[in-house]
């Protein structure tokens, strides 16, 4: 078997080979990470508008009385100040200090409730909510019935509000609507993104993506919306500072660490929350930062960062040339002394000590 046999397919997968999309393996997808190239889809997305098909995330339904408990007990944000057609991000903490996923909570009604998590944890967080279910919560795994497409960039709204009668001006960011797009009903219109450019995440049944899909690139052409890939969207969402699993956060990374305190509220109990508490309140050892490289070099994941005289002090977890900067930057856990904006450290690249600078997040 080939490695792409073995790999699952978008519904899209077809269409996306014929626009020139660059496939590759992702988190166990057959996923575009280009089409026109990564430097004009990051431009589109930032200063225009873009499409990218992200149907490889995971959505689960939770109905039931005793949903609110449930996800209290297992998210670290507190989803008792959720309304209907209200959004929240948070996390899945572990039972040994570190995050199993994190993700979007949507809240249909009091006992009703959407979640968004990621592709490579699909499995992994469906086993660990259920373990935690008592029974009294439906869950159903909706992942491979679903599609998403996430509409970034300035323009998107008036690219979207020619095909839905839904007043996309008065949605507010995290926030979203069940209505008709595109002639189909039941459309679940999302003011979420993970680019930082504003925008709105649409789902749909497999059977609609490849009508929303065409339908979103004709009501585009007035605006030259392109298809951007996985490519696109990962520098895109590090220039604003957003955490991706598997780098900035993962099994082992405390939410604290990571600067996420604002999704962890110890107002409620949640997984290992005393353990969480004691960091905040005794001060972490190790923090995530932003640094810019001050010289030649683009930092990656596993790198060593360094305070310049060969001491180890962090790890880089995420880093590229930033498109929109024309800098290389970077995230990386850095012991708490060296994470200050303005703080010197190095990192280590090809034998070699490249000076850097802590900077405050989000980049731009």
């Amino acid at each position: 078997m080939s490695e792409t046999q073995s790999l699952t397919l978008v519904p899209l997968n077809e269409v996306h080979i014929a626009a020139g999309g660059k496939m590759v393996p992702f988190a166990g997808f057959n996923m575009p990470v280009q089409y026109s190239g990564l430097m004009p889809e990051h431009h589109a997305v930032r200063n225009n508008v873009g499409i990218f098909d992200v149907s490889h995330m995971g959505e689960f339904s939770l109905k039931g009385p005793g949903v609110l408990d449930l996800l209290q007990r297992v998210t670290s944000n507190d989803v008792s100040k959720l309304t209907d057609g209200k959004v929240q991000y948070s996390c899945l903490p572990n039972n040994t200090g570190g995050i199993v996923d994190d993700l979007l909570v949507y809240r249909y009604t009091e006992n009703e409730y959407y979640l968004v998590v990621n592709a490579g944890n699909i499995d992994k967080d469906w086993d660990w909510i259920s373990k935690h279910n008592t029974g009294e919560v439906d869950m159903v795994n909706l992942s491979n019935e679903m599609s998403l497409l996430a509409v970034q960039g300035p323009n998107a709204i008036k690219v979207l509000q020619k095909l839905t009668k839904v007043n996309l001006s008065e949605m507010e960011y995290y926030t979203f609507k069940i209505g008709t797009m595109a002639g189909i009903e039941n459309t679940i219109i999302s003011n979420t993104g993970y680019t930082g450019a504003g925008g709105f995440e649409i789902y749909m049944l497999n059977k609609d993506a490849e009508h929303f899909w065409n339908a979103i690139l004709d009501a585009g052409k007035e605006f030259e919306i392109i298809p951007a890939g996985l490519g696109a969207r990962d520098t895109l969402r590090l220039e604003k500072g957003f955490c991706l699993y598997g780098h900035d956060i993962n099994d082992e990374t405390s939410p604290i660490e990571a600067g996420l305190g604002w999704i962890t509220k110890f107002e409620k109990d949640f997984t290992n929350s005393a353990y969480h508490k004691a960091i905040k309140e005794n001060k972490p050892s190790k923090k995530l930062v932003g640094f810019d490289l001050l010289d030649r070099g683009i930092p990656r994941q596993f790198y060593k960062i360094t305070d310049g005289n060969g001491n180890t002090i962090g790890e880089v977890t995420s880093g590229t040339q930033s498109p929109s900067l024309n800098k290389p930057i970077g995230m990386g856990y850095v012991a708490s002394e060296y994470s200050k904006p303005g703080s010197e450290i190095f990192i280590e690249i090809r034998g070699k000590e490249l000076k850097a600078v802590v900077v405050k997040l989000p980049f731009l």
